[in-house]
C-alpha cells in the first residue's frame, strides 16, 4: 500500500515526515497544496489545517510527530533508540526542535529591530545548550541517526537561507553544532527533503514578509 503524503513546498514538519519515510525506505506519494487557499477535500481530513498528513488507505494522520511515531509502529528499521529512558529523551529533544522553529518564525517575522534581537537571543540560548547535549557525532545519539536529526534538519536548513542575508551569530563558535548541520545537509534523506528549488522559494517567501528581516534582505539585495 503506496502512503499518500500532503504537504506544503515550504513546511519544515512535512520534512520530517518525508525523511523519516525516507530513511526507512517506505514507498509514498507526496501532493503540495496551498496553505493559503486551502482545498475543502484537504480541510476534510485535517481538522487542525495543517500540512502533513499522511492518508494511509482510507484513514488520514496528521501532526508530523504522530505520523512519525506510527511510521515507527507500522515499518521497519526504527529511528528512536530501543531503552525507554533513551526514547523518552529523544522525544524530548523533538519537542526542543519544534520550540526551536516556532522561534525561527519569531525571527524572520520580528517586525522591528528589538523582536528581531529577543528572537535571535533566544535562538542563540538554544542552540548553546544543545552544544552542550551533542557527543562526538555525526548524530544526535552517534552513530546512529534518529528522529531527533529528523527534526532538527529542517532547522537548520533556515540557517542556509539566514547566512546569505547576514551574520546574526546564532551559531558561532558551536562547533559540535556545526558539524552536526554538515553532516545533515550531506545526508540523503535530508537534502532530498525539499525540491531543488526550495531555496529560492524559501527566499521569496522570507522577502514577502513585512518585517525586519525582510528589509534586511532588500538592504543587502538577497532574496
Amino acid at each position: 500500500m503506496t502512503l499518500h503524503l500532503i504537504s506544503h513546498d515550504l513546511c519544515p514538519y512535512v520534512q520530517r515526515a518525508v525523511i523519516a519515510l525516507r530513511e526507512k525506505s517506505v514507498p509514498f506519494r507526496r501532493s503540495d497544496i496551498d496553505l493559503g487557499n486551502k482545498p475543502d477535500w484537504f480541510l476534510a481530513l485535517s481538522p487542525l489545517g495543517k500540512t502533513p498528513v499522511l492518508e494511509v488507505g482510507g484513514t488520514a494522520i496528521f501532526d508530523s510527530a504522530v505520523i512519525v511515531e506510527y511510521l515507527e509502529d507500522s515499518q521497519p528499521d526504527p529511528l528512536h533508540p530501543s531503552d525507554p529512558l533513551a526514547r523518552a529523551r529523544h522525544r524530548a529533544w523533538i519537542e526542543v526542535a519544534s520550540a526551536t522553529l516556532a522561534d525561527i518564525a519569531g525571527f524572520y517575522s520580528a517586525r522591528d529591530a528589538e523582536a528581531f534581537e529577543r528572537a535571535r537571543a533566544r535562538l542563540r540560548d538554544k542552540f548553546t545548550r544543545l552544544e552542550a547535549e551533542l557527543g562526538d557525532g555525526p548524530w544526535f545519539a552517534g552513530g546512529r541517526f534518529g528522529l531527533v536529526d529528523a527534526a532538527f534538519g529542517p532547522v537548520f536548513r533556515y540557517f542556509d537561507s539566514f547566512d546569505r542575508i547576514g551574520d546574526f551569530g546564532i551559531l558561532d563558535g558551536l562547533g559540535a553544532v556545526a558539524a552536526w548541520r554538515r553532516a545533515l545537509a550531506a545526508r540523503p534523506s535530508v537534502a532530498g527533503a525539499v525540491t531543488p528549488d526550495y531555496p529560492a522559494r524559501l527566499a521569496r517567501f522570507l522577502r514577502r514578509r513585512d518585517s525586519h528581516l525582510s528589509r534586511l534582505m532588500r538592504q543587502s539585495g538577497t532574496g
